[in-house]
């Protein structure tokens, strides 16, 4: 039997409950037409502006070729474009395109409930502990990653 004291790990209960709020968001997107995906792509643009699309599936964690089709996509509706890098003609930076900001705006108008569901109860205080703490542990790991010798 492979055993394992799920209850006395962190990772476990991060990894857990961000698939929890991953689903969710998810099944709260389908009606609109949106895939977490997009919204991943989009929220990713959000926080750090035009990435290309290699910087883009490093953010998001997933293969380039897999993100090659979300962002096709997202294209052919009119939601983004790819365009020229300034400073290396090879890249192609992903630009939101005006028609993104709806779709931007109903993720967010969806987001917002969500997040006051996974907050219900928790103080500001709570909240304010469980952000630091999951920053420490963050940097505990690419800390740790960081040290690990290269073999």
């Amino acid at each position: 039997m492979l055993r394992f004291d799920f209850e006395e790990s962190p990772g476990w209960w991060i990894i857990r409950t961000a698939r929890v709020l991953k689903q969710t968001m998810a099944t709260e997107l389908r009606p609109l037409g949106i895939t977490y995906r997009q919204c991943q792509v989009l929220a990713s643009i959000a926080r750090h502006g035009p990435l290309s699309q290699a910087d883009l599936a490093r953010d998001l964690a997933i293969e380039p070729p897999t993100l090659t089709g979300v962002i096709s996509r997202m294209e052919r509706d009119g939601w983004v474009e790819r365009r020229p890098c300034p400073g290396d003609a090879r890249k192609k930076l992903v630009h939101p395109l005006p028609r993104a900001e709806d779709v931007w705006d109903r993720i967010v108008a969806t987001a917002e409930p969500l997040r006051r569901r996974a907050a219900h109860g928790l103080s500001q205080r709570d909240l304010e502990n469980l952000h630091s703490l999951l920053r420490r542990i963050g940097a505990n790991v690419t800390d740790l990653t960081a040290e690990e010798p290269v073999r």
